[in-house]
């Protein structure tokens, strides 16, 4: 049996991700049959499996689950047709009868320590604001704001993480932008928030 795992495993990454036009930092990962497209990924981030991440900006400390869906092209529901082959740009087809500018994607910004959970599906061009939690299932198609908890089909706002005086203390301390020192001292206090902004106050005394 374990040899059977094993194997399964080793088959498993020997799916690469396809990445194009995206820089990716050295302290970041992504998984097996990920689709990176057009994308900047920032530090200490990771994209699960079968992810598929077009036209995105995300930050540091972003945690994507599998089989989650952000961006994509659009489609000109105005016109007359919605199909590719009458606008400019290269399509699946491989053909175009006219060649009338569209703009195919709007730039989605995911900023940092956002959970996106599994089976995700983000609108291209929305704003994902930093501490943001996306829930598994969800299909986004707003902004959401910083440290709002979002679900649901359509997503919806479910809470805030926390209240609004922490909130405001977290957000001024841009603690993701510390050097990997500071974020080495401030890792023991990680999982107390009160420990943790005293912490903040005496490495800014």
């Amino acid at each position: 049996m374990k040899i059977k795992y094993y194997l399964s495993k080793l088959i498993k990454y020997i799916h690469i991700p396809a990445i194009k036009n995206s820089p990716i930092h050295c302290t970041s990962r992504i998984a097996p049959n990920s689709n990176i497209i057009d994308t900047v990924i920032r530090k200490y981030s990771y994209v699960g499996n079968n992810c598929t991440v077009i036209d995105t900006e995300i930050g540091n400390f972003c945690s994507i689950a599998d089989n989650v869906i952000i961006g994509g092209a659009a489609h000109p529901i105005e016109w007359v047709s919605t199909s590719p082959v009458f606008h400019k740009g290269k399509n699946i087809l491989k053909k175009n009868f006219s060649e009338h500018p569209f703009k195919l994607t709007d730039t989605t910004i995911i900023q940092n320590d956002v959970w996106i959970g599994t089976n995700c599906l983000i609108k291209s061009g929305v704003s994902i604001a930093n501490g943001a939690v996306i829930g598994m299932g969800s299909v986004l198609t707003k902004n959401v704001g910083s440290y709002e908890i979002w679900a649901g089909n359509p997503a919806k706002m479910i809470r805030k993480r926390f209240d609004d005086k922490t909130i405001k203390i977290l957000l001024k301390s841009k603690w993701w932008n510390s050097s990997e020192d500071k974020l080495t001292r401030l890792a023991s206090e990680m999982y107390n928030m009160e420990k943790f902004i005293d912490s903040l106050n005496k490495s800014e005394a």
